[in-house]
């Protein structure tokens, strides 16, 4: 039974050997990395501590599927941080250099938040219809309500990166206000703020979590309200829109816990 989500972004500097320190308990807790780092950590053991079972889900070039088995590591960033989808075990795979990094990211959250469990990723293709990932998402909902245990989504997925003249996607006046967009419907949980976000326009503006934002809305399209929303952390400190939040089913209690 599907019983909640959190939503992260994919930043590779969430890592902290990428950013030239192997870990986080030094860190300046007013570094806005380290404040997202600590958010998303705390969204993946809010996951952890609900449910045994997560799918992930990103975007990708291409519709994609990874096993539990998938292991990648973070080197094309600058380190070689091995991370997987579940423990190693005594035969691991080879860590592949090429993982998209959405599926690194949730390898790195589940080995922080989670080591023990086995987790298995999507990624949904950058161009997907609205409609359709909307039907992913419900899809995806009617999949996980036939397990009788608890299962979690964890989404990964950026916003506009066209916010400032240090984004990497340099600075688009239009981008504000469609971030501005983006994170009120995130705050609300608002299915249709979500729906309606526009491709194209997204796509221009390098909002590459679009469908996975709009899979993610349809992930409660059957419920009879917007689902509860505990925002942990909303920002764009390097000119990128970046949300972290954990999302519940209208009614359902628990979401403080």
């Amino acid at each position: 039974m599907f019983s909640i989500a959190a939503l992260v972004p994919s930043p590779p500097m969430l890592v902290p050997e990428l950013c030239g320190r192997p870990g986080a308990p030094g860190d300046d807790p007013d570094d806005p990395i380290a404040q997202l780092r600590a958010a998303a950590v705390a969204a993946a053991a809010r996951l952890a501590a609900s449910a045994p079972r997560w799918t992930v889900l990103g975007v990708g070039t291409g519709d994609q599927n990874f096993p539990s088995t998938t292991r990648g590591t973070f080197r094309g960033f600058g380190a070689d941080v091995v991370v997987g989808l579940g423990p190693a075990g005594p035969d691991p795979l080879p860590a592949d250099a090429q993982l998209p990094l959405p599926v690194l990211i949730a390898g790195w959250l589940r080995e922080r938040a989670a080591p023990g469990i086995e987790v298995t990723a999507r990624l949904v293709a950058a161009d997907t219809t609205p409609a359709d990932c909307v039907r992913v998402g419900a899809a995806l909902r009617a999949e996980l309500d036939t397990d009788p245990q608890p299962r979690a989504v964890l989404v990964v997925a950026d916003g506009a990166a066209t916010l400032t003249v240090e984004s990497p996607g340099y600075l688009d006046d239009r981008s504000a206000p469609v971030q501005a967009a983006v994170d009120a419907a995130l705050r609300a949980g608002s299915r249709a703020g979500l729906a309606d976000l526009d491709p194209q326009l997204c796509a221009e503006l390098l909002v590459d979590g679009r469908a996975a934002y709009q899979v993610l809305a349809g992930l409660f399209a059957a419920d009879p309200g917007d689902p509860r929303v505990r925002t942990l952390y909303q920002g764009a400190p390097y000119g990128v829109g970046y949300d972290v939040s954990v999302w519940e089913p209208s009614g359902q209690e628990g979401i403080d816990g």
